[in-house]
């Protein structure tokens, strides 16, 4: 275990599977203390039992991230544990594809909702625990802690993707909110930037003939690309592979460390050089 986060306490959401529990594994093993949340306890759960087998500290908070009363829940539930909160990751969500003349209003408002509502709530829950402690710090006449908020975006949301109106505009939108609240929260020694994900190896590019889904307002949704999409995405990657979660974990821990203590307001691209 190093200490690169030590003495930080990270939120991670959708941390119970994928790019989320590949976060709280490798934030636990800098050091952080780690609340993993997700929407589906069991998977959470496990993560958390993963980090306390190698002697971090973790609890785990299940809920929906869409749910407005959930925020509130979660952050309180983080200081409760471990006394402050340093590091929000909005990893949380899914793909419900369509084509724009077939995409329903239910489709853009759930994508919508969880990939920009819920990481704007998210936001706004931490307020009593980043922005009006860091103010008392200063009030105090201390310089305020390094706090940090990352949020995920997609190569989707800078370059566009057909098949992903929905999805796009969440993930580009996101890069507008990080802005925002640089912008608004850089006095108080908060960062707030993005990562821009490429192809990652999660269940939101698995070949759509495996039959992987979920089930979104009691709708059944496929999730995945078809392979044949798969193997042209692979082609347009100038490294010539997708990435594992870990690989893409490390581009949100760089930007949770204090070697990016100068970097706020920033989109990191962690694509194998997709879109370049």
């Amino acid at each position: 275990m190093a200490d690169l986060l030590k003495n930080q306490v990270a939120v991670v959401t959708g941390a119970g599977r994928g790019i989320g529990a590949a976060t709280a594994r490798l934030m636990a093993a800098e050091g952080a203390r780690v609340v993993v949340s997700d929407l589906d306890a069991a998977p959470a759960e496990a993560v958390v039992a993963e980090i306390e087998a190698s002697g971090g500290e973790a609890i785990t908070v299940a809920g929906d991230v869409t749910d407005p009363a959930f925020p509130d829940r979660l952050m309180k539930a983080a200081v409760d544990a471990f006394g402050k909160l340093t590091v929000l990751v909005n990893n949380a969500g899914y793909t419900w594809d369509g084509v724009i003349h077939k995409m329903t209003d239910a489709q853009w408002e759930a994508i919508v909702d969880v990939h920009l509502s819920a990481p704007f709530r998210m936001i706004r829950a931490t307020v009593p625990y980043m922005r009006e402690v860091a103010k008392a710090e200063m009030a105090a006449g201390n310089k305020p802690e390094q706090r940090s908020i990352i949020n995920i975006s997609s190569t989707s949301g800078l370059h566009g993707n057909a098949g992903q109106i929905n999805y796009a505009a969440a993930k580009m939108g996101i890069v507008g909110m990080t802005k925002t609240v640089a912008r608004e929260w850089g006095a108080f020694n908060i960062r707030c930037n993005a990562v821009a994900f490429g192809a990652i190896e999660t269940r939101l590019i698995k070949a759509k003939e495996e039959g992987e889904s979920i089930s979104v307002h009691g709708e059944t949704v496929t999730l995945g690309i078809p392979q044949q999409a798969r193997d042209v995405l692979t082609m347009m990657i100038p490294l010539g592979r997708t990435a594992v979660p870990e690989e893409a974990a490390g581009g949100i821990l760089l930007l949770a460390s204090p070697y990016a203590s100068y970097i706020t307001g920033h989109t990191l691209e962690v694509t194998g050089g997709y879109g370049i």
